[in-house]
């Protein structure tokens, strides 16, 4: 595992190359988020950016989402795959938020896992993104490429990852280094052929490709 200077120069390295870490997820209101994590599951973001504008002309408040017909959403948000189960997920959430929250997105972990369709890693997210709350984002990049650097072990569980994310990231840096872990993780840490030869955290790296 990593020594604490190896990854502070780590999480410093990645601020200089992505000074603004956001999520690449487009929304306007915390529902809308909550919505767009859903959709991306086994989805690219860049889709479901695609899709999310139409969808949220057609429904424009969470009112409309928790009435809406539930084929019908799934009509809008088809080409996002398995749409059945999340136009079932979008409807339920909406209802939920209306009855048990006041309409607000929960602040809290317990309270998140309880909506359809919401894991650990959308609940991170949300909690990071929407309120500043300390977020340990495991998705395919994140475990991937900590893996890699040697800052986790190398599990494929993202439930271990975040744990072990949990023991050396530090709570206000963990929403947006996870953000800057998927940005690195599409210009040059990739899954079939990353970019070790010119990587900037090379010299870190527990595990570079000759």
């Amino acid at each position: 595992m990593k020594s604490k200077t190896d990854t502070v120069a780590i999480i410093e390295r990645l601020k200089t190359l992505y000074p603004d870490a956001v999520c690449s997820l487009d929304y306007g209101k915390d529902y809308e988020l909550l919505i767009s994590v859903r959709l991306s599951a086994q989805c690219t973001d860049a889709r479901v950016n695609l899709v999310t504008p139409a969808l949220f002309d057609r429904y424009p408040t969470l009112e409309a989402f928790a009435a809406a017909d539930v084929d019908e959403v799934g009509q809008y948000i088809h080409s996002c795959g398995f749409w059945r189960a999340k136009a079932r997920d979008i409807v339920g959430s909406a209802q939920q938020l209306l009855e048990r929250f006041d309409g607000r997105v929960p602040d809290n972990m317990e309270d998140l896992l309880s909506l359809p369709g919401v894991g650990r890693k959308t609940a991170n997210l949300l909690l990071g993104d929407i309120y500043g709350k300390e977020g340990y984002v495991c998705d395919t990049h994140c475990i991937r490429i900590t893996g890699r650097l040697g800052l986790t072990d190398g599990s494929k569980d993202p439930l271990k990852v975040e744990q072990q994310l949990r023991a050396c990231i530090p709570p206000e840096e963990s929403n947006n280094f996870c953000h800057r872990m998927v940005l690195f993780g599409r210009d040059t840490c990739t899954a079939r052929s990353p970019q070790c030869a010119g990587c900037p955290l090379r010299d870190l790296c527990d595990n570079p490709v000759e």
